[in-house]
């Protein structure tokens, strides 16, 4: 009798679990993707709360299944209803998630507003150092983000040096397009690239390969200096293993 108790109390459980995790997973998704630096404060106790909901769902049998999932959704549908109204409204941006604070403003730190948002000199001095600068005198801007990151703007003659700086005007920088994925040629990207399947043939040409090729191609890519890298699904490559 125990024995069987025992097992429907863990088929329970399981079950709970995985419930929750599908929830969890389907919440998850409708939030929309953030890193845990883009966290506001809002979204990471709701975070932190749906977490402790999905747990006592899964664990405590006292928790009734409905209950469990009306708080998930509501939390859940709280946080993008607020994430909806940032993107909609700037004024409700403010208020939901504040704005940017000014911690040092042309070299000089502002007491005020470290006081504000509830940070000493020492923390300043940390995050400094943590961003690399090891001296705050190097630092034209320092800014609160309303993530609780600092952003740092070093003076001008802290800055690294750039191309501008050294007269290369002729250097740019651009994404590799992929124009063949898996034996198909992206039409839409070659358009992109300013460039058609017919050029693309010719390229292929060049390197040895026919028409007949492209679906034995694994993948393709043009650079922004024009330059098409091929690289073919079945290369004949010895592959050695690390663990031998």
């Amino acid at each position: 009798m125990a024995l069987q108790e025992d097992l429907i109390r863990l088929a329970d459980i399981a079950l709970r679990s995985l419930i929750s995790a599908i929830v969890l997973f389907i919440m998850t998704k409708l939030m929309g993707k953030k890193q845990i630096s883009q966290l506001s404060i809002f979204d990471y106790v709701v975070g932190i709360t749906i977490g402790s909901i999905a747990a006592a769902m899964a664990v405590d049998q006292d928790t009734e299944y409905l209950d469990a999932l009306l708080s998930l959704i509501i939390y859940s549908g709280l946080s993008i209803l607020i994430s909806y109204s940032s993107m909609k409204s700037y004024k409700a941006r403010i208020f939901l998630t504040g704005t940017p604070t000014i911690l040092i403003q042309n070299g000089k730190i502002l007491k005020q507003n470290l006081r504000k948002m509830k940070l000493d000199l020492h923390d300043l001095l940390e995050e400094c150092r943590v961003s690399g600068y090891f001296d705050i005198n190097d630092i034209e801007f320092a800014i609160m983000e309303t993530s609780g990151n600092i952003s740092f703007l070093p003076k001008s003659e802290k800055r690294p040096v750039l191309a501008e700086d050294m007269n290369l005007s002729n250097v740019t920088q651009g994404l590799c397009a992929n124009v063949i994925v898996d034996g198909e040629i992206m039409h839409g990207i070659l358009q992109v690239m300013k460039k058609d399947e017919k050029w693309l043939l010719e390229q292929l040409k060049k390197q040895g390969l026919q028409p007949k090729d492209v679906d034995g191609i694994f993948l393709a890519t043009l650079s922004p200096e024009g330059d098409l890298s091929v690289h073919m699904k079945h290369v004949n490559t010895k592959v050695y293993d690390v663990l031998e």
